[in-house]
């Protein structure tokens, strides 16, 4: 099945040298990790040496010539790679934490930066304040400093914090950093001594530190949620405010930093420099392996010093050799190991610029963008690391997204969803990420799976598979799929219906239990009016206002230059969700191009139980849906009609099974018919509406019950009739057309229908049939309707109804001149039901124009050169024999005419080359529709036996 789906799916050329890079977005970052990962594999052979080395060589060989410096570098070094290589086999965690390339650097936000560098200067004051001199308190201190700083900045904790205290940090922590900075204003700090300061002396530091504190209070005051502060910040500053107060507020957090330093003295100072780099340094680390990678080199450098000094002792010893060798060759192995380490962590600082210029690329949008090429990244990292190096594994961002979708983690399968979404909205990899798709059976399996999820926590992952099946399914074969409809069915279900109670089905539900008086006063008590008071003033304090994300609106000469500057490396934001994301709609528009794609996915799709019936419910304009809003109902209404028309629309014998089915529905009708008598419906549902009543009038007794409801016929008659405004636009003459091939359907061999549609008041219907014959875009619509007529109500038609069609007998005539296939046999079987109803006009019109001899040959060559039936006209030899055999009933010279013209040859090659096909009016695909009551074969020999009387 497989292989049958891989040939189902259009195969890409080679692209254009200009499409490759838009095509292999990813290349780049692919190659920088290809140069990156080999320093970590290198480094990390070199330190599987170096221990092999160590405790074979050194350790093995020279137990006792070993120095004491030699053999503590040795130790510290076997216990480094001992536990480096542990992590790598035993826990993979545990060196994606401590000993890993990738991310041996990350990077703080902007404003966390400048608040922990702030809390440093804060504590380095406190400190020198305290006069405390003692290393290890120091290195405590700092310790605290971390363990500070990870608690107040939220993207540095692990794990994350949860929202509530994150907003409430970000809202709160400039506010802190301030009031931490008050003792180091209040004390002048020298080398020597600590003096109080006097007022006049602390005047210019007391006032920048009160400047401070006040733009930092208004800008957080500004952020909070009260409506008073909201409006009148929306009257001053509007959204320039988002901008700006970020601007002011990291210039306060860097004048915050600088004023401690500033206002220091002597070491004092410089200890504080120091304390704020040192602390910098540890807190870019993302993990130990650049410290550790310093520890290797330092301590091989030692080695190398150790063994310089006592080279010339080693060498009077005969016993100790090659132990200088052995040791420097050891030490090149951790030295090279520790560089590879520091430059690969350096380089892949910079891997962010190709990460952001991937994820613009790529088409990714917003913060979430970022993530799916960091976790990319990490793929290709890990992929590198695991395969060869010489021939390294294939990547891309599409078989990162399948492997994401079929990995077990429901989070990575949400982001696997949401790229090849990405990905088949982007023409590039659109084919390839259908081909990679559709070509795996595994991986469609667990992609439609996913629309059968139906928890709450699983509700964005349903959607987004339901979105990336919509996109495959015009390229899907489900066949193979177990259980593939029954799950795209059951997108269908999760809109809420009212439940209505019949008397005489429903017993009732029993009553709900009254509260406790306990109870009563506990649910009382939660919604006192001091308790809400209480948490609206938590809310309007501790959550700060949801600001706006793009600046759009902002006409700032500054901030347009900003805008320039970061235009090359901002994201998109991300596209916000419609209406059209709704599971239903997505539900009927996979199902709607599934069955355009095979027709083995159209009879799966009649198989699912009660599928169509949930269709049809939705065409209903009295919905008792409750958890949808009004412009969903209607886009579910016409994707309902959309979709029954597409089925209706199936030919061969499948398509006669599915209008049956269609048709059997009780409602369905009555649907139909409020949405052409509801005045507030679109064009479009009336469209789709006659569309839908032509496919299902091609039934018999579907036709039958559609004439019974007048309003159909009424409201059909008006839109095939109306002559206003809206009818001359394109979307009025579709709906002219369709309404109009729907009356025509409904017209055949319906007596009853046909009265129906003349007794239609407000309209002279033979009248306006005979205008729009004249018409060329409505004529053969009408002429078929008008032999309708002439055939089933001939009796029901007045004098001046047979005078209109007398008008048209040379337009008509003139038109079979120059027609051929399906227009041909139309117009000549509206000509041999005029010449039927009025057959001294016709004669007229044929003597007196001087056309019967060319009139009749026309009809004898059009017989012979429609010899061989075809579905697009299968009764053309049948019209044209009836025609001959009106004319020749009517007045025998006429079948002297045809004979002398060839009628009796033509009649006996039609006698020697019967077809089933000219049994039917019209065929749908093979299915032959609507079959006459007389075999051709009758009629040939009618013809026969009138040309032998002459």
């Amino acid at each position: 099945m497989a292989s049958a789906a891989e040939h189902r799916v259009p195969m890409p050329a080679d692209p254009p040298a200009g499409d490759r890079k838009a095509a292999h977005p990813e290349k780049r970052l692919d190659r920088f990790v290809h140069s990156v990962a080999p320093m970590e594999r290198l480094g990390n052979a070199l330190g599987m040496f170096a221990l092999a080395w160590a405790t074979i060589v050194l350790l093995g060989g020279y137990p006792t010539q070993l120095r004491r410096q030699h053999f503590l570098i040795t130790t510290i070094v076997i216990f480094m790679e001992g536990v480096g290589k542990f992590c790598r086999n035993k826990n993979r965690l545990d060196y994606q934490l401590f000993f890993r390339t990738r991310g041996a650097f990350r990077s703080l936000g902007p404003d966390a930066l400048i608040l922990l560098v702030c809390f440093f200067n804060v504590l380095a004051c406190i400190d020198s304040i305290w006069g405390n001199n003692n290393v290890v308190d120091k290195l405590a201190l700092l310790m605290m400093i971390l363990v500070i700083g990870t608690i107040l900045f939220p993207e540095t904790a692990i794990p994350p914090m949860c929202n509530p205290l994150r907003h409430t940090l970000s809202l709160w922590s400039p506010v802190v950093a301030i009031v931490l900075l008050c003792p180091s204003v209040l004390y002048r700090v020298d080398d020597d001594s600590i003096d109080r300061l006097s007022l006049k002396a602390s005047t210019t530091k007391l006032t920048v530190y009160l400047i401070l504190s006040v733009v930092v209070l208004l800008l957080t005051v500004s952020r909070l949620q009260f409506p008073r502060i909201v409006k009148l910040v929306d009257c001053t500053l509007g959204n320039k405010i988002v901008f700006w107060r970020r601007v002011i507020m990291n210039l306060c957090m860097l004048a915050a930093m600088v004023l401690p330093i500033v206002t220091s003295h002597g070491d004092v100072r410089g200890a504080m420099i120091m304390l704020d780099i040192f602390g910098l340094m540890i807190a870019s680390f993302g993990n130990l392996q650049i410290p550790a990678a310093v520890v290797r080199i330092g301590l091989a450098l030692w080695g190398l010093i150790v063994i310089r000094q006592y080279s010339h002792d080693d060498h009077e010893n005969v016993d100790q050799t090659n132990l200088g060798k052995s040791q420097l060759i050891f030490y090149l192995m951790v030295l090279g190991q520790g560089i590879l380490y520091i430059v690969g962590g350096l380089l892949e600082i910079f891997s962010f610029i190709l990460r952001r210029s991937l994820t613009r690329h790529a088409g990714f949008r917003g913060p979430q963008g970022l993530e799916y090429v960091n976790l990319y990244y990490a793929y290709v990292f890990d992929k590198c690391m695991k395969g060869a190096v010489l021939a390294p594994e294939k990547t891309s961002l599409i078989t990162f997204a399948v492997d994401s979708l079929n990995s077990g983690s429901p989070k990575k399968q949400l982001y696997g969803l949401k790229m090849l979404l990405t990905f088949l909205e982007k023409d590039p990899l659109k084919t390839k990420a259908i081909s990679e798709l559709t070509t795996s059976i595994k991986t469609m399996t667990c992609l439609i799976s996913m629309l059968g999820w139906t928890c709450e926590g699983d509700k964005d992952i349903r959607l987004c598979a339901a979105k990336v099946t919509a996109k495959l399914a015009d390229n899907l074969y489900i066949v193979p799929i177990p259980g593939a409809m029954q799950l795209i069915a059951s997108l269908l279900d999760t809109t809420h219906r009212q439940k209505l109670k019949d008397p005489l089905l429903d017993i009732g539900s029993p009553k709900a239990k009254q509260d406790s008086p306990i109870q009563q006063v506990r649910r009382n008590g939660h919604t006192s009016p001091m308790l809400k008071w209480l948490k609206e003033l938590s809310i309007y304090c501790l959550i700060p206002r949801k600001e706006p994300t793009n600046m759009d609106e902002q006409n700032s000469h500054v901030l347009r230059c900003w805008k320039r500057i970061t235009k090359r490396w901002s994201v998109p934001e991300e596209e916000p969700s419609t209406d059209q994301d709704h599971l239903p709609l997505l539900g009927m528009l996979i199902l709607g191009k599934l069955a355009s794609f095979d027709l083995e996915n159209c009879i799966e799709i009649s198989r699912a139980t009660g599928l169509i019936s949930k269709i049809i419910e939705f065409t209903s304009s009295r919905t008792e849906m409750t958890n949808i809003n009004e412009t969903q109902q209607a886009l579910l209404k016409g994707s309902s009609l959309e979709l029954l028309t597409r089925f209706s629309s199936t030919k061969g014998e499948f398509g006669v099974i599915m209008r049956q089915r269609i048709s059997e529905h009780p409602f369905l009708l009555s649907h139909l018919a409020d949405i052409l008598d509801d005045s507030g419906s679109s064009q479009e549902l009336r469209e789709l509406t006659s569309e839908l009543l032509r496919n299902l009038a091609m039934e018999g007794n579907t036709k039958e019950e559609i004439g019974q409801i007048r309003v159909i016929i009424s409201r059909l008659m008006h839109a095939f009739l109306s002559q206003d405004a809206l009818s001359s636009t394109d979307s009025g003459q579709r709906l002219r057309m369709k309404s109009g091939q729907a009356l025509a359907v409904l017209a055949m061999e319906s007596a009853n229908n046909c009265s129906v549609m003349l007794e239609e008041p407000g309209y002279v219907f033979i009248k306006e049939l005979t205008l729009m014959i004249h018409s060329d875009r409505y004529r053969y619509v009408a002429s078929i309707l008008l032999r309708n007529m002439c055939v089933h109500v001939r009796p029901e038609l007045f004098n001046s109804d047979l005078k209109e069609i007398s008008y048209i007998v040379r337009e008509v005539l003139e038109g079979i001149m120059d027609a051929e296939g399906k227009e041909l046999e139309v117009l000549v079987d509206l000509s041999s039901q005029i010449y039927n109803a009025t057959p001294d006009d016709f004669a007229r019109e044929l003597e007196h124009g001087q056309i019967k001899e060319t009139f009749i040959k026309r009809l004898v060559n059009a017989l012979n050169s429609n010899m061989v039936p075809t579905a697009h006209c299968p009764g053309i030899r049948r019209v044209i024999v009836e025609h001959a055999i009106y004319m020749m009933e009517s007045n025998t010279v006429y079948a002297s005419c045809f004979k002398n013209c060839g009628m009796m040859e033509a009649l006996l090659v039609v006698e020697r080359t019967p077809s089933r096909a000219e049994n039917y009016r019209f065929f749908s695909g093979d299915a032959g529709l609507m079959e006459h009551s007389i075999p051709l074969s009758t009629l040939v020999a009618r013809a026969k036996e009138l040309m032998d009387r002459e």
